[in-house]
This record gives C-alpha cells, structure tokens and sequence, in this order.
C-alpha cells in the first residue's frame, strides 16, 4: 500500500475531510506521501506516521486545546529532536491550555508551550496501536474481500465453460 487517503485517514483518526485539508493548509499535519501541492484532483495519501500525528492532534483538541496551541506544540515538537521521536514511546499531556511531553527514559516533563499543569495523558503509543489496529482490521477486510471476489469470478468462469461447450456441439 502506497499511503491512506483522505477518506481511510478519516477513518482510522476520527478526523473529517475539512479537518484534514485545513491542516494540511496550515502545514499543521501535511501528507508526507502525497500532497496536492495545491492541485485540483490530486489525492492526498498519509503514511502511518502522519496518521498517528493526526490521531494525537484530534485527541488534543477534542481534550480542551485550541488549534493555535496545538499548532505551537507540534512546531516546538518539531523543532527540539523532530516530531519523529516523539512520536513513539513518549506520553502527552494536557490541562487544556499547555502541552507537556514526559519522556519515560529519564522522566522528565517538559512543557511544549512553556506554561499550566497536567491534568490527563494522551499516550501517543497507545493512540498508534489504535491506529494500528484500525489500519490492519481495513486490510484484513479488504484482503477477503479480494478473495471472495476471485471466487466469485472463478465460479462464474467454471459454470460458463459448460454452456460454451454445449454451443460449441450443436
């Protein structure tokens, strides 16, 4: 698989397509496979990294943070030892007006927005397994369903033989 659209991102984040195209707009989550660059009919194609960013930006809105903080934590996130690693094996946490990254190597707890106090986790780790899951549940469907297509095709070609057989005596 090359990358997700628009429409499986959606899905597997909980985000919508305005969602989608206003933070790719605002290069708040761009689609690192494919972006329209600005071009109609051009299809936007997420990798799983992008996805998981997604899932964590909706988490923190839907817990309380505007998107120009948001917008703040991930530029910070971005800037200090990339989005990359933060991306895996840390947990954000949020009060509703800052953004906190805890590193669970050494423990500490640093503020992305340079102010509050923590009120609840978001575990990017966890977000990515729900990501994952989604993802693998959409392949696995979509796997069947291939196979129950070629079945289908295949019957259809062994009951046809017969009747161009019979054309073929008569």
């Amino acid at each position: 698989m090359e990358g997700f659209t628009s429409l499986q991102a959606g899905r597997f984040t909980g985000c919508t397509g305005n969602q989608l195209r206003y933070w790719d707009k605002i290069a708040l989550v761009k689609p690192s496979v494919q972006a329209t660059g600005g071009r109609p009919g051009v299809r936007r194609l997420y990798s799983f990294r992008d996805l998981v960013a997604l899932k964590v930006v909706n988490s923190l809105l839907e817990g309380g943070m505007s998107l120009q903080r948001v917008r703040r934590a991930f530029e910070y996130l971005r800037g200090s030892a990339g989005l990359e690693e933060h991306l895996s094996g840390v947990k954000l946490v949020t009060d509703g007006q800052s953004i906190f990254k805890i590193c669970k190597t050494d423990g500490d707890i640093i503020d992305a927005l340079k102010q509050g106090q923590m009120t609840f986790f978001i575990a990017i780790d966890e977000l990515a397994g729900e990501v994952d899951q989604g993802v693998s549940e959409f392949l696995r469907d979509r796997d069947q369903f291939v196979r129950t297509l070629r079945a289908a095709e295949q019957e259809l070609r062994d009951e046809s033989e017969p009747a161009k057989r019979r054309r073929r005596g008569a």
